[in-house]
């Protein structure tokens, strides 16, 4: 084994291009979005239901960003009503094959989220601004 300090050991280092890509899809709903524009042209609304959890202003901010980077066309219709439709472009499409192999991929490899409870009680407004309540994990006796 080369000794780091013999002339011919180099570093270990993430490809370049390969570190871009995952800053810019790893970030936080970027690939979410693209995701979830995968199955066609939507609008603002549409968007913001089908990405839960994101706000109005984390959205739109997003949007900007996958459309300054070329993955994303933002195409706005004359009204009335004015609408505006998002929609992936020809490089946004070329990521579809990465995406489907990674979605193979934490299929076969990574655990499934737990679905939320549904309850059918309302919910109060006080509710909704109380701190989460961090569980203890469950240990199985074996």
């Amino acid at each position: 084994m080369p000794s780091p300090s013999d002339p011919c050991h180099e570093p270990r280092a993430c490809d370049g291009a390969l570190a871009r890509a995952f800053g810019f899809l790893g970030k936080r709903w970027n690939g979410v979005i693209l995701g979830t524009l995968t199955a066609g042209p939507a609008g603002f609304s549409e968007l913001r239901r089908a990405v839960s959890g994101i706000s109005d202003s984390v959205l739109s901010e997003r949007l900007t960003e996958l459309a300054k980077a070329g993955v994303v066309q933002r195409t706005v219709h004359d009204g009335p009503p004015v609408g505006v439709v998002y929609q992936l472009t020809e490089a946004g499409q070329a990521l579809l094959p990465a995406m489907r192999e990674l979605t193979t991929w934490a299929n076969e490899n990574l655990p499934p989220v737990p679905a939320e409870p549904v309850s059918a009680e309302p919910v109060s407004s006080d509710a909704v601004r109380a701190e989460p309540v961090r569980a203890e994990p469950v240990r199985a006796e074996l």
